[in-house]
């Protein structure tokens, strides 16, 4: 599939920009660390952008085609997985994304799935510190100031 491919080596390569058009504009990404999904091209491409900055020494090491049904739509679409390791804040990480495509070949809804849980204890930290420093979600101390137990 061509925008998997694309993806790839957007990724691999660390060009955030490359991604700008692979995704839909309501594309949702489910994450490992968070029960609800990030939601919309821009909230998605935020969280990519500090990704790209977390992973350390990420690289794809295989993949495969087929099709899979969606959350969203329960509909069966093209999809693939490609697996990945990285490393995050000395944790070596071990996993998985799955995108699914919509008619035109973009991406739609994107899974990602890491072990072992002290790699994920590990990515979740970090990315909360990334979307915080950005300025995508609200720090410790919530929207209103109020620091949150």
């Amino acid at each position: 599939m061509e925008a998997a491919e694309r993806f790839r080596a957007a990724v691999e390569k660390g060009e955030l920009a490359a991604l700008d058009d692979l995704f839909t504009e309501d594309v949702r990404l489910y994450s490992p660390v968070k029960f609800t999904p990030f939601e919309g091209r821009p909230m998605v491409l935020g969280l990519f952008g500090v990704l790209l900055r977390t992973f350390e020494d990420f690289r794809y090491v295989g993949h495969f085609e087929g099709a899979s049904e969606t959350s969203t739509d329960g509909e069966e679409a093209p999809s693939e997985v490609l697996l990945f390791r990285a490393t995050v804040d000395g944790k070596e990480i071990h996993g998985i994304d799955l995108l699914h495509f919509d008619e035109a070949g973009l991406i739609k809804e994107f899974t990602v799935m890491v072990r072992p849980q002290s790699a994920v204890q590990a990515l979740g930290r970090a990315v909360l510190a990334g979307l915080t420093a950005a300025g995508l979600v609200p720090g410790p101390e919530g929207a209103d100031g109020e620091r949150r137990p």
